[in-house]
């Protein structure tokens, strides 16, 4: 696959934080039936899908290196996350805690760059919407586009540094499509 070109559009793959950005944080949470979406979610991946986008998460989970949560506990909550607001096309889960000092963790570009390679899209390909500077940092070093949706969580100095700031996750992803060509429409017009 060649990467050597840029995308002159908008991105090939949108990749969402999942905690704080897709749900509603709850912090350590291995309880499917506590999930709850944040508000235009749903839509914004379907709008994102609409266009051919692919779509992925990508989300820390330190709490299984913490003995808090088992991955076990982690999947079910992220299948409850895929049905309700999904489907997505990759799914990236840090299992370490920030000690462990691992390239997968944010803002190391570790899953970013995975995810990117099992869509078959360059990273410069990539946007990732998230609620706090790691995802910021991950974004920025795997050579992604990235954009915060601030959260009570989100310290003031991340959103001064981050590069693109959106109220809320709908306006993150429309802007993102602005310059994505709307898809062809097929029938005639009456």
């Amino acid at each position: 696959m060649d990467y050597s070109t840029p995308a002159s559009t908008g991105p090939r793959a949108v990749l969402f934080d999942r905690d704080g950005t897709l749900v509603v944080d709850v912090p350590y949470n291995g309880d499917p039936a506590r999930v709850r979406l944040m508000p235009g979610a749903a839509e914004a991946v379907r709008m994102l899908r609409e266009r051919g986008i692919l779509v992925g998460v990508v989300s820390n989970q330190s709490g299984i290196a913490r003995g808090l949560l088992t991955r076990e506990q982690v999947d079910a909550v992220n299948d409850v996350v895929d049905r309700l607001a999904g489907p997505f096309d990759v799914w990236a889960v840090c299992p370490h805690s920030p000690e462990d000092g691992c390239s997968c963790r944010k803002p190391a570009p570790g899953m970013v760059l995975s995810s990117a390679r099992a869509l078959g899209v360059a990273p410069h390909e990539v946007a990732v919407i998230g609620d706090i500077g790691a995802d910021v940092g991950a974004a920025q070093a795997a050579g992604a586009r990235s954009l915060l949706v601030p959260t009570p969580v989100t310290r003031e100095e991340e959103v001064a540094h981050a590069p693109l700031v959106a109220p809320d996750i709908l306006t993150a992803v429309e802007l993102l499509l602005e310059d994505v060509p709307q898809p062809a429409t097929s029938g005639a017009a009456l």
